[in-house]
């Protein structure tokens, strides 16, 4: 199986498939900043459920060549080209944080091919009609997400050096993030199994360039490229009501907005509960898709 993969245009993006290499495939779109190495099941898990979970570095991050001025949208192509060269033809798609709008995308434009899609602590586009888009979300994503519209130059300048910071020292974004972090938050991402990924996924992220981090903030906040509205295929929407780097009020305008979606709002989970339900979440996306 390749670990790099050629899109159309030349780019590169760095591959990584584990679990079952006959299992049914998932592709896993990880969240901002990310990287193909996780936070996911662990292998036994996936070999158990017969899963084949395929995950990349999204242009800018880790071993994947940096496409400028992309789009949500542009995820379409990257998740095509990898399928293409792993010889798949239908596949299950999720997301979580910022790999959620990336997942949903997939679904939207590429119904022939994903069989089911979840999004889990999923952002909704900032152009959402009737959201607050800033309403629940803490101070420093507000400042971070607010410079990234009104000064994308200036968020660029912000995000350099505190990459380079985080490549040296990866637990710095978590300490950076522990003052909004719920107490089952805490509890979550201080579990030594987890934490290791998270710290492994960050330093990888950002081992080669910050342009990952700051490509995916723009195209966040930017118009997205299409419609939630216009998806076909089912889709899961999890959430933790006291999510403050993804509003809970995010999560209820894409299950308004998404026809036949299904909707679980968690009550006392936050941002991070997620790693907790994305093997559930797995197994939900494997129910409906065939072996590759």
């Amino acid at each position: 199986m390749p670990d790099l993969v050629r899109t159309t245009g030349g780019r590169r993006l760095r591959v990584e498939v584990s679990g079952d290499p006959r299992g049914r495939p998932v592709f896993l779109l990880h969240g901002m900043p990310g990287s193909r190495v996780g936070p996911r099941p662990r292998p036994m898990f996936l070999f158990q459920h017969g899963a084949r979970l395929i995950s990349f570095d999204r242009p800018g991050y880790g071993g994947s060549d940096r496409r400028p001025g992309r789009r949500v949208v542009d995820v379409v192509e990257d998740v095509a080209a990898v399928a293409d060269a792993l010889g798949l033809d239908r596949f299950a798609v999720a997301g979580r944080s910022g790999g959620g709008p990336h997942a949903l995308a997939c679904a939207a434009l590429l119904p022939g091919r994903v069989t089911r899609a979840a999004a889990l602590v999923a952002l909704a586009p900032r152009d959402a009609e009737g959201l607050d888009w800033f309403a629940g979300m803490t101070p420093f994503n507000v400042r971070e997400f607010h410079t990234a519209v009104t000064d994308p130059e200036g968020y660029e300048a912000g995000i350099i050096p505190r990459s380079a910071d985080i490549r040296s020292n990866p637990a710095r974004l978590l300490e950076d993030l522990r003052s909004d972090l719920t107490e089952e938050d805490r509890l979550i991402v201080s579990d030594s199994s987890i934490r290791s990924m998270l710290l492994r996924t960050y330093h990888e992220a950002l081992r080669t360039s910050p342009y990952g981090w700051i490509d995916d903030a723009l195209a966040l906040t930017r118009p997205w490229g299409f419609d939630p509205a216009h998806i076909g295929v089912p889709v899961l929407l999890w959430h933790g009501a006291r999510d403050v780097f993804s509003p809970a009020s995010h999560f209820s305008w894409l299950a308004a907005r998404i026809p036949r979606a299904r909707a679980v709002l968690e009550p006392r989970a936050a941002h991070f509960g997620s790693l907790r339900a994305l093997p559930d979440v797995l197994d939900w996306l494997l129910a409906g898709t065939p072996r590759g």
